[in-house]
């Protein structure tokens, strides 16, 4: 039953403006956030340099400590009386690198202590490049 004859009934309309809008700011966008292939297609002929392979003379110091608080320096066993002789110590193995870089290997159940002085000692000497190795657990 129909209670409104009288009425005419209204066609649902699709407002296409807003969606029209939309698009428009899309491309907009597009447009501006694209990068162009016209940077691809220069010719760039680039320099070519003729220099000789470098030959680094510097090694790198690898500290030792163990869990007794014991240090060595490359492989040679160095006698801990404090941070200025271990500084000492590092001037001498590093012979006439100015900064060489310190390897610090230190055993897992090492103070912390220990390693810190290594640290400390470095930083007396002028060593600023400081690393340590570490060791991956077997599965």
């Amino acid at each position: 039953m129909n209670f409104q004859r009288g009425r005419n009934r209204e066609e649902p309309e699709i407002n296409l403006i807003p969606m029209i809008d939309v698009l428009l700011v899309i491309l907009i966008f597009m447009m501006v956030t694209t990068s162009y292939a016209k940077y691809s297609e220069l010719q760039i002929n680039l320099p070519q340099a003729g220099g000789e392979s470098s030959t680094s003379t510097e090694q790198p110091l690898s500290v030792a400590v163990d869990s007794s608080a014991n240090y060595a320096i490359n492989g040679k066993g160095v006698h801990y009386s404090g941070i200025n002789a271990l500084s000492d110590a590092l001037k001498l193995a590093a012979g006439k690198q100015t900064d060489p870089t310190i390897i610090i290997n230190a055993d897992a159940k090492a103070t912390h202590q220990s390693v810190v002085n290594i640290m400390e000692a470095a930083r007396l000497a002028g060593y600023a490049r400081i690393t340590f190795t570490t060791q991956n657990q077997s599965k």
